[in-house]
């Protein structure tokens, strides 16, 4: 039995769909099958990260990335827990994940880069230690 050759057609229809990015933890947000007839709609890449949104501490964070590089020098890095320390004072480890979150919807919308040992990574699998740049 011979093998079917593709058609032009037979597409893979992961090529077509556009890269998305959730709007609450800033993680890419991978296609499922279920979403298929409506992923033009999908914002968020869980229940969680819907129902958690993204409120008015995250959004004081990113003004306090933005502010904190503003105050430094174009080349310099921050860390995140800098933007959480200003924010949450004795608290600031709580802010620790919403920092990072913050840090990562920047990075989607190109306002911001985050690195490891000086080189830009992707802010959706990086672990561990990170920096925030602004874009170069």
């Amino acid at each position: 039995m011979a093998h079917r050759q593709p058609k032009p057609s037979d597409a893979d229809p992961a090529a077509a769909r556009a890269e998305k990015t959730c709007a609450s933890c800033g993680r890419r947000i991978e296609w499922r099958a279920k979403w298929a007839k409506n992923w033009d709609s999908v914002k968020y890449c869980s229940a969680a990260c819907r129902s958690h949104g993204v409120n008015t501490t995250d959004l004081q964070l990113e003004a306090t990335i933005v502010t904190l590089l503003q105050a430094r020098a174009h080349d310099s890095t921050i860390c995140p827990s800098d933007a959480a320390r200003t924010i949450g004072g004795e608290d600031w480890r709580d802010l620790m994940e919403p920092a990072r979150r913050a840090a990562r919807r920047m990075v989607a919308r190109g306002e911001l880069q985050i690195t490891q040992g000086g080189v830009v990574v992707d802010p959706s699998t990086a672990k561990g230690a990170i920096r925030l740049r602004t874009p170069r």
